[in-house]
This record gives structure tokens, C-alpha cells and sequence, in this order.
């Protein structure tokens, strides 16, 4: 057997697993069919609850370029092209990092080399076959070779090799009626609001950044991105086919006929890449199985949105960050019955949430005076708190809920740990310092340590799961046990847990890490 993962595709979602897998152990192989990473324009960021999980790994400052912590969008946001008012909102869940994915993956790259990952660029999978392991074949640039491994995950994108040739089926809606249009272009600076950074269209008003529009004709957006000229598109029905090259001149005809005005701009500054494109339809599936025997899927291969925000690269992101942890129990042995199961029960539900999101949203921006009428019952909702909080947290991922098989368990059981200080014997640091290593933690902060006493005489518990007893200036939760990924299997806010709360750690240590 020549490796214990192969995982196919070099994008973001595939790195992540490979950095993940090292973190616990296990050297992954990773084949990616392009001759180096991509730099063609794609996703401009990442958002919501992916974010965090970033940080939780220490690659948020590589990513941002700054340092310090995340920090929550609190203003306004948008959902289907309505304002979204955050400001209401005691703690908002719209974390925003705008980067481009090519800077993701180089990010990915540096990290996964740092950690002993090898990447065959120009390596692609022609051949799978399952048995008691995964039998590969592959064409590399000088040779074909084949390969056993005893797990493949294709994280190779919406048209997955690994998903067609393992016969998963890839059921959903294709909309054929949009067309998408977008540019990297020069606006005149006189366009640019210097106080409010809107985009001033004669004739037509001021468009915030970020903000997309809709009209009866389309829908329009611009974002002036970091680093980059500024992004504007169209969203238009019904369009005539064409074959002709997209052209400046079709992004400025196709803003006059949603807009209904003139938007002066030409080619963009510098050497690009620059995006000039235009897409026609979409496609909103998710994989019958995300898992099938030997072979699993991450990313676009399990999952595919007809929506903006980049919900595909956020949830393959978090894919792959809860597949890692589970693969890596399996191969050494110590993985409790139904974990590995799990993965596809967890992330099929985020991924359906998602589904719920994208349809919604295309919905409410479609054509038509009936799509109006609604959209003026939705901007009345808008005004209500509870609503905005349920949609923000949806967008975000932040309503994501884990059934962890605890009956009434503490409200934090099954959810993502917020971020907390924590006081140890080198001063205070947040909890996302302390879950770099990619291992079940224990965090106790408990008076008299008991949570920590209980665990460290559970069998095994030593071996697999990082212990810390710690103070803090929360009275929300004085102690929690972690999976890798950051989601949380037992909280107590008890000063002193009673004996059935230190009972009920011990079997969440036993469920989910064998312990």
C-alpha cells in the first residue's frame, strides 16, 4: 500500500485535508491535474463561520495580512439584494475575509509543505477501483502509474473524476435562464464617493460597495476588492445565446439594460490576471453519498451552489476540517464505531442548509412584479431583529447544530465554541490559540479542576485528547470538551460539575474519541 490517503485536487478544499491529516498524523498524497496552482480569478474571500475556523488553525493573519483577531462585520450585509441591518444585532456572525483564492491556496501550499505534505502537480486520476483498499490510476507528466491507498477523497471540483468514476450520483436543478457578466474595470475616481466608497451611476443613483442591486431588468453589483481593481457584474434573464468573446463593451451594455443608465468605465490597471467572463445558467446539486466505501467527497465534488457569497468554498473549507480528524482515528485504529459515518450526516445537513439559502435568494432577486410584491413583505421582516439574527446566522453557518446524541444537553453541546479568554500560567490568550494542534481539548476552568480529574482517569484519555486547566472571566461556561474541528460535545456552567455531568464527559470522551 503506498499511502493511507490520496486525496485528488490541489484547490483549497483539498490543501485543508491534507493539512489536517498531517496535524493528526497521517501523510496524505495529494494529486492536483493542473501543472501548478491556478491563478485565474475566483472566489474574492471567505465568510461567516469558516473564518473562525481559519483562525482556530493560526492562519487567519497569514491570510489577512494583519494580526489580531477576526472582527465581525456589525454594520449592514445583504441577502438576495436586501439590506440586512446588522446594527441590530447584539453579536453579529458576519465575519468577512476578503481574499482572493489564489492567495487561499498559496497560503495552503506554504502550510501543507510546512507539514510534510507532498503535491504532484500535473497528476491526473483516470481510474478507480474499490477492494479492502483504493486501487488509483494516474497520468503524470513523464509516466502513468498506479497507486493503492486506503482512502481516496476527491475534492477535484463540480466535475469530480473521483465522484464519476466511484458512480455517485450528483442529483439538483440547473437554472438556464441567468446569465452573470463580470469585470475587473477602471471607474473615475469623481464616481467614488470618498466618505461612503459608493459608486455614483449618472442617471442612475449611488450603489454602495458590496451591495448588490436588483432592478426589474437584472441585478448589479460592485466590489472594489483589496489589492484589485474594481469588480462590477450583472445578473440578466432570458439573454441570446452567443459565442462572441466577452467583450468591455458587452459589461457596459449589459449595465446600461439593467440599470437603466450609462456607467463610464474602461480596461483595468495593471498586468491581472483580470476578470472578464460571462457564465450562462448555474447549477445547484449535492452528492446522493458523500462517502462511499473507501472513496469520500469534500468541497464542490460533494456540493455545488447557484448563489454569490462563495458558499461552495466556505463549506469545502469546513468539509474538509471535519473529515480530517475522523479519517486520521480510522487509520490508527482507535476511531469509535459510526464516526467515520458521521461526516456524511453532518456535512450533508450544512450542505442542505446551504441548498435552502441559495434557492431562497434566487427566488427573491428572479424578474417579475409578483417577486416585487414579496420582496416588500420581505423588507418589512427585515425591520425584526429575530428575523435578521435567523438569516445572518444561515449566511453565516452559524446555525449549523451537530446532533452529538445528548438528550438536553448544554445549550453549547453540538455548536461551534465561541471564542473565549482563557487565563493560563502564561497569561491570557484566546481559545483559538489553544486549538492549533488539531486535537480534542478538554478546557477546564472549573474552581476545583473536577472536569479534568474525571477525564484524565477515563482509558485513553491521556493518549488522545489535550487537557488544560485554565481560569476565565466567563460565568457562561466554566467547562468544555472539543473536537478537533471546534465543535463542542459536553459543557457545563456548573462552578463545580455534579457527579451525572462528570458522567456524561466520560461517555462524550468514549463516543467520539474512544476514550
Amino acid at each position: 500500500m503506498n499511502t493511507d490517503v490520496v486525496v485528488v485536487g490541489g484547490g483549497p478544499a483539498g490543501l485543508m485535508l491534507a493539512c489536517e491529516l498531517s496535524l493528526a498524523g497521517i501523510r496524505p498524497l495529494v494529486l492536483e491535474r493542473l501543472p501548478e496552482p491556478s491563478v485565474e480569478p475566483k472566489a474574492n474571500g471567505l465568510l461567516g463561520q469558516v473564518v473562525h475556523m481559519v483562525d482556530r488553525r493560526g492562519l487567519f493573519e497569514r491570510l489577512s495580512g494583519s494580526f489580531g483577531p477576526p472582527q465581525p462585520n456589525s454594520a449592514y450585509f445583504m441577502f438576495a439584494a436586501m439590506n440586512l441591518d446588522l446594527t441590530l444585532l447584539d453579536d453579529s456572525p458576519i465575519y468577512a475575509l476578503p481574499v482572493p483564492q489564489r492567495r487561499i491556496v498559496e497560503v495552503l501550499v506554504e502550510r501543507a509543505i510546512e507539514l510534510g505534505v507532498e503535491i504532484r502537480w500535473g497528476h491526473q486520476v483516470v481510474g478507480v477501483r474499490q477492494g479492502d483498499e483504493v486501487t488509483v490510476d494516474v497520468v503524470g507528466p513523464d509516466e502513468c502509474y498506479r497507486l493503492q491507498t486506503r482512502y481516496l477523497v476527491g475534492a477535484d471540483g463540480a466535475h469530480s473524476v473521483t465522484r464519476k468514476l466511484s458512480g455517485i450520483g450528483f442529483p439538483g436543478v440547473t437554472y438556464d435562464r441567468t446569465t452573470v457578466r463580470s469585470a475587473h474595470v477602471t471607474v473615475l475616481a469623481t464616481s467614488i464617493d470618498q466618505d461612503t466608497g459608493a459608486l455614483h451611476v449618472p442617471g442612475y443613483g449611488p450603489v454602495r460597495p458590496f451591495q448588490p442591486h436588483r432592478t426589474e431588468h437584472g441585478g448589479f453589483s460592485y466590489a472594489p476588492l483589496p489589492g484589485h481593481p474594481p469588480l462590477v457584474s450583472t445578473t440578466e434573464w432570458d439573454q441570446p445565446e452567443t459565442r462572441a468573446p466577452m467583450s468591455l463593451a458587452e459589461m457596459r451594455a449589459s449595465i446600461h439594460r439593467v440599470l437603466g443608465a450609462d456607467l463610464p468605465l474602461d480596461a483595468p490597471d495593471g498586468t491581472g490576471p483580470h476578470v472578464l467572463r460571462r457564465l450562462s445558467g448555474g447549477n445547484t446539486r449535492v452528492a446522493e453519498r458523500f462517502g462511499h466505501g473507501r472513496v469520500f467527497l469534500i468541497g464542490d465534488a460533494a456540493h455545488v451552489y447557484a448563489a454569490g457569497g462563495g458558499p461552495g468554498l466556505n463549506l469545502g473549507l469546513q468539509d474538509a476540517v471535519n473529515l480530517g480528524w475522523k479519517l486520521a482515528a480510522e487509520i490508527e485504529g482507535h476511531a469509535p464505531p459510526g464516526l467515520l459515518a458521521s461526516y456524511q450526516t453532518e456535512r450533508e445537513h450544512a450542505a442542505r442548509r446551504m441548498v435552502m439559502n441559495a434557492q431562497a435568494q434566487s427566488a427573491l432577486i428572479a424578474p417579475g412584479h409578483d417577486v416585487g410584491g414579496l420582496r416588500d413583505l420581505f423588507t418589512e421582516l427585515l425591520g425584526d431583529r429575530n428575523t435578521v439574527q435567523r438569516l445572518a446566522d444561515l449566511i453565516a453557518g452559524a446555525d449549523v447544530h451537530y446532533d452529538m446524541g445528548v438528550p438536553g444537553a448544554h445549550p453549547l453541546v453540538g455548536r461551534f465554541a465561541p471564542e473565549m479568554a482563557v487565563r493560563t500560567s502564561i497569561g491570557t490568550v484566546r481559545l483559538a490559540e489553544l486549538t492549533r494542534s488539531a486535537r480534542p481539548l478538554l478546557l477546564d476552568l472549573t474552581d476545583d479542576a473536577s472536569a479534568a480529574t474525571a477525564l484524565s482517569s477515563a482509558r485513553g484519555a491521556d493518549d488522545r485528547i489535550e487537557i488544560l486547566t485554565a481560569g476565565s472571566e466567563s460565568t457562561d461556561v466554566t467547562a468544555v470538551l472539543l473536537r478537533p474541528d471546534s465543535y463542542v460535545v459536553w459543557a457545563s456552567s456548573s462552578p463545580k460539575p455534579t457527579a451525572a455531568e462528570l458522567d456524561a464527559l466520560r461517555v462524550a470522551a468514549s463516543r467520539w474519541f474512544g476514550a
